[in-house]
């Protein structure tokens, strides 16, 4: 028995126990896309749900039978197709751990012979959009393992190295093609090219952890380590009254133990921000030396500053002439009505690539792919940001 009104993933995954218990191999990514695809075609209607089914959880031929049967048995209760071989296929009863569905059973429901499938309801969707400010330690531990999903892989950049091209690149390979050559009596019959190599982007992440990023600094820290455990060329440093390099502690693949090794190593958790003293230590010691050329540098900041303004502006300027992009993180972005006015990010403003929030789940996300996607606006060894960037007027911005 079904019990009204279901939710899709509960009846996919109930759906997906049956087919493997018949002996059908099911994957996990098999069972979100069929989840997605009955949330589109809805589950009233029959025929939507059974392609649905057959296009995303059947991968080979002779699974066909034991599908068809499974459906029926399954979304129709036909017990003339309980029978699938060897196997067999029981009346199933999905039951939820909410008291909604669970209460709406009666004795003697229970007492009927099959499977009871008791599905966890699973508040993800919620929890995309929560502030993680609002979060509890419970839902920011399943927001961490969520993180893991993130695709974290690296933006290429072209080198200055060639490398054989496949098909026609964009030199032309003399040396290979002369050598080809001798093969067929000195006549160039294949000609050679060779294309530009590719490499990983740096990625360089600096994090606010004063006392006003306190709310989010645990789930950033969270995503930091991610990229330090999916990225080879990737650097950490956390950004308050002093700068302090975290790259050796969060090298941990244990989440929790890297947040608190970060955690001892970091002398000014909780305390002040001096983000113009601190980017310029960084300039210095580090950028300068070519960790940010040519990198992506992500600071994750709410730009609040007690330091100089002018400081401030002019080390995101020479941060700016160094990155191949920089993004800025701002959790204070998504508030309704607000605008870059305070001192510290007006200053920084004109010297940024991109400007998002990193308040919830979802910003996360954004702020993952545009790691990953290479900017369409860029020549090989350029960077995005035009003159008139460097004229941003704050009190005209508007959010993107």
């Amino acid at each position: 028995m079904i019990p009204s009104n279901p939710e899709p993933e509960r009846l996919a995954v109930a759906f997906a126990r049956v087919l493997r218990a018949a002996g059908m191999p099911v994957p996990l990514s098999s069972v979100t896309a069929f989840t997605e695809a009955i949330s589109m075609v809805g589950i009233g209607s029959q025929t939507g749900v059974y392609w649905a089914g057959r296009a995303t959880l059947v991968s080979r031929f002779e699974d066909l039978q034991i599908y068809d049967r499974a459906f029926r048995a399954f979304w129709l209760a036909d017990p003339s197709q309980m029978s699938l071989g060897k196997q067999v296929v029981v009346p199933v009863t999905l039951v939820t751990d909410d008291s909604e569905h669970t209460e709406g059973l009666s004795k003697n429901d229970n007492e009927r012979p099959g499977i009871t499938l008791t599905v966890r309801y699973s508040n993800m969707e919620v929890l995309r959009e929560k502030d993680f400010s609002k979060c509890t330690d419970e839902e920011l531990t399943e927001l961490a393992q969520a993180m893991r999903e993130l695709d974290m892989s690296a933006a290429l950049r072209r080198t200055r190295r060639m490398s054989p091209a496949s098909s026609q690149g964009s030199r032309f390979d003399v040396r290979a093609t002369v050598r080809h050559a001798l093969r067929t009596e000195g006549e160039p019959v294949i000609r050679r090219w060779l294309q530009c190599r590719t490499r990983p982007r740096r990625l360089v992440l600096l994090c606010d952890v004063s006392g006003s990023m306190e709310p989010y600094s645990r789930a950033l820290l969270r995503f930091m380590h991610l990229a330090m455990s999916r990225k080879s060329q990737v650097e950490a440093f956390t950004l308050g009254t002093r700068l302090t390099r975290i790259s050796r502690e969060l090298a941990t693949h244990d989440p929790d133990a890297a947040l608190a090794k970060a955690a001892k190593a970091v002398p000014d958790w909780g305390g002040g921000t001096r983000l113009g003293e601190q980017l310029a230590l960084f300039n210095s010691h580090w950028g300068s030396r070519g960790l940010a050329r040519g990198s992506v540098v992500v600071i994750l900041s709410d730009g609040w500053d007690r330091g100089s303004t002018e400081t401030l502006e002019a080390e995101m300027a020479r941060l700016a002439r160094n990155a191949y992009r920089v993004i800025w993180v701002n959790p204070l972005k998504a508030t309704a009505g607000y605008e870059p006015l305070v001192r510290g990010m007006a200053a920084a403003l004109p010297y940024i690539d991109q400007f998002l929030d990193g308040h919830c789940f979802a910003s996360l996300e954004a702020l993952a792919k545009a790691i990953t996607v290479e900017s369409t606006t860029k020549g090989s060894f350029g960077s995005t940001r035009s003159a008139a960037a460097t004229r941003h007027n704050p009190e005209k911005y508007h959010a993107a």
